[in-house]
C-alpha cells in the first residue's frame, strides 16, 4: 500500500475547511486542517507536508503570506491559493495555482492536487536516480569471462 500524501489545508471558514477536508480524505489523502495561518505555518515547519491548500483572505496572516513563509522553508512544496472574495488574483504570489471559490468543480480541485503532487514527486525521483552510482557492469563482465 502506498503511503498517504499529507495536505495542509487552511481556511478561517470552518465549514469550507470541513468540506474540503472530507473531499480530500475520501480520496485517500491525510489532511491537516487549520483555521489559523500562524498555527498552520508552525505545523508545516515540523515537516511531513506534501502540499498546501489555503484560503487567501484570513484574519492576521493571509494565505499569500502563509505561502511565502512555506516557500521560505521548502520552495519545492506545491501551494494552491483559494479565494471566495477575490475572483482574479493579480498580486505577486508564490502560489503555484490560484482558484476562485465557486468557480471550479470539486473534481477540478482534486485533479490539480493530484498533478501538483506528481510534479513534486517527479524531480525527486530523477534526482535520486542521478545520484545513484551506475551499476558496475565491468565487474560482472570480468567475473563472467574468468
Amino acid at each position: 500500500m502506498k503511503p498517504k500524501r499529507t495536505i495542509l489545508c487552511v481556511d478561517d471558514n470552518e465549514q469550507s475547511l470541513s468540506i474540503r477536508k472530507v473531499l480530500l480524505e475520501t480520496r485517500g489523502y491525510r489532511v491537516l486542517a487549520y483555521t489559523n495561518a500562524k498555527q498552520a505555518l508552525e505545523r508545516f515547519a515540523e515537516g511531513g507536508v506534501d502540499l498546501v491548500l489555503t484560503d487567501l483572505v484570513m484574519p492576521g496572516v493571509d494565505g499569500s503570506k502563509l505561502i511565502q513563509g512555506i516557500k521560505n522553508i521548502s520552495p519545492e512544496t506545491p501551494a494552491i491559493l483559494l479565494s471566495g472574495t477575490v475572483k482574479i488574483y493579480e498580486q505577486q504570489s508564490e502560489a503555484d495555482i490560484f482558484l476562485a471559490k465557486g468557480m471550479y468543480m470539486p473534481a477540478d480541485l482534486l485533479e490539480r492536487v493530484r498533478v501538483m503532487l506528481i510534479r513534486k514527486r517527479g524531480p525527486k525521483r530523477a534526482h535520486l536516480r542521478a545520484q545513484a552510482p551506475p551499476p558496475n557492469r565491468s565487474a560482472n563482465f570480468s567475473t563472467a569471462t574468468a
